[in-house]
């Protein structure tokens, strides 16, 4: 009996000694496991752009600080702290300092950038230019929209989209004129109404002259897309469409808003690669912002051998001509390959102008295409209805004929 009780007593001691080592254990692994866990849930990385030209990361915010590394244009940052109008950021390259807030652009921003890009992918290139000096580029038309890719001073872009908008004072942000949900149907073509309105109040008869509204100044911006693919909205102003000088001469006054190669002939005493001069149809508007078609005259420039010039083949004005034109050849009577372009007019007087872009938009285009044969052009297609000739507001007509041929 007496060995008995001694083996239960050393039999739960021992129970005891193993259930203390098991809570030790429990004890030290939970700090480990919760660890664990953590290290299992995905952390949430804030990215953010530079949207400024280049700026200097601080060590700290103060009015002394040390710069510990310089970013530029487009580059990603991740976010490790947020302060008041700073940003605590971490670079590619694993250097950490603070940045302003409005120096950059957050991840919300830079998508609607990417999708521009993406909705306009495979919109067709109306003409090429080079930006005149540094400038930004807006997700939509309008010096308030947000700004984010810098292109450098004369970088090429290709010109896609041309939108008016109101124009806006420096400094000053106006909000826009109320337009209607609907795409708006315009009449440019309607002549100007009279400075003064004359009306009649109860308690006289004498007419009372009314002062018309003051007519709001605009601008235009055209989308564009870079070399690098990125796309964004610019002032037509930061922009000079691809022009020959030697057709860029003969503008008289107007705006050449795109240049195209018709073909080429060979000229022996010309200053140009394999003695081949380039014959183009040119897109030329008036020197004004806000009107509702992207050109009001074609002119084709042909080359003549004989006095080594650039002469006018045709040309046909004014009209409301919509971008792009396009160039083509095809096979032509002798055998050889005849140039031909076309571009797009409306069917009526009324177009429809985006409320929300200000990108003027046919709704039953016409399709007038013209085909060369030597230096004679010819209207052909399946349209050979008249082109109607309009004028823009506050023009005056002049006598002449729309389509003035030369050969």
């Amino acid at each position: 009996m007496v060995v008995a009780t001694r083996l239960s007593i050393l039999s739960v001691s021992s129970v005891r000694r193993r259930v203390a080592s098991l809570l030790t254990l429990l004890v030290a692994g939970v700090p480990v496991f919760l660890a664990g866990c953590g290290r299992l849930r995905p952390e949430h990385h804030e990215t953010v752009y530079v949207a400024v030209r280049q700026t200097y990361l601080h060590d700290r915010v103060a009015a002394v600080s040390n710069r510990v590394g310089q970013v530029a244009n487009g580059q990603p940052l991740d976010v490790l702290e947020h302060g008041r109008r700073f940003l605590r950021v971490k670079t590619e390259k694993g250097e950490m300092g603070w940045i302003e807030e409005r120096a950059v652009i957050d991840s919300a921003e830079y998508k609607s950038f990417q999708d521009l890009a993406s909705s306009h992918k495979q919109d067709p290139v109306v003409a090429t230019g080079s930006v005149r000096d540094d400038v930004y580029l807006h997700v939509s038309p309008g010096r308030d929209s947000q700004r984010f890719y810098l292109l450098p001073e004369n970088d090429k872009v290709r010109l896609l989209i041309r939108a008016s908008v109101p124009k806006q004072a420096p400094g000053a942000r106006p909000s826009p004129p109320k337009r209607e949900a609907q795409a708006t149907p315009v009449k440019p073509a309607a002549p100007q109404p009279a400075k003064t309105a004359a009306v009649t109040t109860p308690s006289s008869a004498e007419p009372i002259e009314q002062p018309e509204q003051p007519e709001i100044p605009m601008e235009d911006w055209w989308l564009i897309r870079d070399a690098q693919g990125r796309v964004g909205w610019l002032l037509s102003g930061r922009v000079d469409v691809d022009v020959p000088d030697e057709v860029a001469q003969y503008a008289e006054g107007q705006r050449i808003v795109g240049a195209y190669v018709l073909t080429h002939v060979t000229d022996p005493e010309a200053n140009v690669p394999n003695h081949q001069v380039a014959e183009y149809v040119t897109a030329l508007s008036q020197p004004k912002a806000g009107l509702p078609f992207d050109f009001d005259q074609i002119r084709v420039f042909t080359w003549s051998v004989k006095r080594h010039r650039y002469e006018t083949a045709y040309r046909v004005h004014p009209i409301q001509g919509f971008l792009p034109l396009r160039v083509w050849t095809q096979p032509g009577a002798n055998g050889g390959n005849e140039p031909v372009f076309s571009f797009q007019i409306p069917s009526s007087q009324d177009i429809a102008i985006d409320p929300e872009t200000g990108i003027t938009k046919l709704v039953n285009p016409r399709t007038i295409v013209y085909t060369m044969r030597d230096n004679l052009v010819r209207r052909t297609g399946p349209d050979l209805a008249p082109i109607p000739t309009t004028h823009v507001p506050g023009e005056k007509a002049k006598p002449g004929k729309a389509g003035k041929k030369k050969r």
